[in-house]
């Protein structure tokens, strides 16, 4: 890990790349995750604009992004809302990108993204199609090459009936798309690096303070905020040395977690606390993520003042 200085006001700064963070990087990232965008008032909020704010700063950085990675979580909720509240979102969302974004994208599906919420019953548009459609993708995991590297997106949202789980997801790969998964890995040459971007962390410390643990005295994380089959994840990471970083949100808080060889690292939110400042500890914000071909890479997360 390098030791030299980041960029004024950086929270957080990791470096593999063992050389002057002047050198550019062959591509830049920007991970973007957990907007929780609806329109301008709602509730109390300035959402939209605090987004528009966002990616005018992301886009303005000296060094401009290569690409940005939606980490999913884009509108605020579609899982308990209705499908007029959940359209108003989606409009706010895709009218924000329309008018202010101008680099490539790449988007995760979250758990807000999905509709469950009053009359989504036989919907065309239930569960993740309305988030598949608005994000352009067949299906809700994918994987592409870009800047020498291997990314691949995942599906994190499991979801379930609430009489069955009360948040109505659990965080984990069905089976079809684990087996997706070992064979895209399979496919990739070893010497090309891979990025794996999901909403809920594979791994994570954050995880273990987002909750009232002092008060049932135990320390409890629950399926909906880390990966349940986090070990099966992780086994399968093993047998591919050239998986070296994982990237995350849906805690919104940020931390970096290095476990046999390969960095997980949970980016915060744009929104923070859900446009009402820090959540606990950790600002509002969005990672810089600069890749090299040789594998290594650097991460930093910088708040970002709506």
């Amino acid at each position: 890990m390098s030791a030299h200085s980041s960029q004024p006001n950086t929270i957080f700064y990791f470096d593999t790349s063992n050389t002057s963070n002047t050198r550019a990087p062959d591509f830049r990232v920007v991970h973007l995750t957990d907007i929780h965008v609806m329109p301008d008032g709602a509730m109390g909020m300035q959402a939209q604009t605090g987004l528009a704010l966002a990616l005018e700063q992301v886009q303005n950085l000296p060094h401009k992004p290569d690409l940005i990675l939606q980490g999913g979580d884009a509108i605020m909720d579609a899982l308990n809302q209705d499908e007029t509240a959940v359209a108003a979102q989606w409009h706010a969302f895709g009218q924000t990108l329309e008018q202010h974004l101008h680099t490539p994208i790449r988007h995760t599906i979250g758990n807000h993204d999905c509709w469950t919420g009053p009359g989504n019953q036989n919907h065309p548009k239930a569960g993740k199609i309305w988030a598949m459609q608005a994000y352009q993708l067949e299906r809700p995991y994918y994987s592409f090459d870009a800047g020498g590297w291997h990314f691949i997106v995942l599906d994190s949202t499991s979801l379930e009936p609430e009489n069955k789980n009360p948040h109505g997801y659990t965080a984990k790969l069905d089976e079809t798309q684990f087996q997706w998964l070992e064979a895209d890995l399979q496919a990739t040459p070893s010497t090309r690096p891979v990025l794996i971007l999901s909403h809920i962390p594979i791994l994570a410390a954050c995880t273990f303070l987002d909750g009232d643990n002092e008060a049932i005295r135990d320390w409890i994380v629950p399926g909906a905020w880390m990966h349940l089959d986090a070990r099966r994840v992780i086994k399968l990471f093993a047998q591919h040395n050239n998986v070296k970083l994982c990237l995350s949100g849906h805690i919104h808080l940020q931390d970096t977690v290095i476990y046999n060889g390969v960095t997980y690292a949970c980016n915060g939110a744009v929104c923070g606390s859900w446009w009402n400042g820090n959540y606990h500890e950790t600002p509002a914000g969005y990672a810089i993520v600069d890749l090299w071909e040789d594998a290594s890479f650097r991460i930093q997360y910088l708040p970002f003042d709506s």
